[in-house]
């Protein structure tokens, strides 16, 4: 199958994918018969990524067998292609994935220097072929009946009146677009601007479908605040979260340092009293990216542990 569909070809296929069903459920709330546990009103999962020598069945069992049953995907290469295995792997491990990450193509540097050059839809050299690439993760997502796409839309200018800000704003926008006739969210997450720089953003693409996806980290990670006062500026406009920790940056060159969930500077109670505050029902993502993949694993695991104490603690 072909990457890019037409419109005519693309509802055939929607279609026929969807024949037994709706596209599929609101952003971060599980569908009828979800295996997502029902019981809570925050669904513990992992950010998952496939990379070129894995597969879907292999990356989405790995999340069952840690005991999570949403994730958050990611592919080294997407195409539509990929619909009918994850489908299928979803299937087969009872796993719902709650949105489709894409960042490529082309490199991606996380530090102060080269990655306002080189992260998100940012940059022009690479902001045509993301924007393209992000087409599909609608495409696929909508296809997959999954609600959302994520990325980094980058270090989004915190002066309106720089020129890349406006270019910023329709980059995102001509993404929204495509994403809206495909009945999916945009979800741009936190990090490499002030929080309300990114609220700034969205209000000026002006479509209704991009969101915030948190990441209780990054905006530390980065010097740019914590998540805690930010929720004091997203409010409802959260609709997807990652669960990470960390420092704050101390080196002007390098971004803090990221660290086991519990170790770091965020405040894991007052956020999760904030999200209770503002009725947050839906998804959080465990991320963990520092370590070799055995200590990654016993990572995750403490943290889920960690993070179910306070889902009970917080929600009763």
């Amino acid at each position: 199958m072909s990457d890019r569909l037409d419109r005519r070809s693309f509802m055939q296929l929607a279609g026929t994918t969807f024949a037994a069903g709706a596209i599929g459920p609101a952003l971060g709330q599980p569908a009828l018969g979800s295996p997502a546990d029902v019981a809570s009103p925050i669904h513990l999962g992992k950010v998952a990524w496939v990379n070129d020598d894995q597969t879907a069945d292999s990356v989405i069992k790995d999340v069952r067998e840690l005991g999570l049953r949403t994730c958050q995907i990611g592919f080294e290469h997407l195409s539509t292609d990929i619909v009918a295995p994850l489908l299928a792997a979803l299937k087969k491990y009872a796993v719902e994935a709650t949105s489709i990450s894409e960042h490529n193509p082309g490199r991606r540097i996380f530090d102060f220097y080269q990655g306002p050059l080189t992260i998100g839809v940012v940059p022009p050299d690479t902001r045509a072929v993301r924007i393209q690439a992000l087409k599909i993760a609608a495409d696929v997502a909508s296809l997959a009946g999954i609600p959302a796409i994520h990325t980094h839309c980058g270090f989004i200018p915190e002066d309106p009146n720089d020129p890349l800000y406006p270019q910023a704003v329709e980059a995102v926008k001509e993404v929204a677009s495509h994403c809206k006739q495909r009945g999916v969210v945009l979800l741009c997450e936190t990090g490499q601007e002030t929080p309300i720089t990114l609220v700034r953003m969205i209000d000026d693409v002006n479509l209704g479908n991009v969101f915030v996806n948190l990441d209780l980290a990054n905006l530390i990670l980065y010097g740019k605040g914590n998540p805690v006062d930010a929720m004091d500026v997203f409010g409802d406009r959260v609709r997807g979260i990652h669960a990470k920790d960390g420092k704050f940056p101390t080196n002007p060159k390098h971004l803090g340092a990221e660290t086991p969930i519990g170790e770091g500077k965020v405040d894991f109670p007052r956020v999760f009293e904030a999200l209770k505050r503002i009725n947050y029902k839906g998804s959080m993502m465990i991320e963990r990216e520092v370590g070799n993949e055995a200590e990654r694993r016993t990572d995750i695991l403490r943290s889920k542990k960690f993070l179910e104490r306070l889902i009970l603690k917080t929600y009763g």
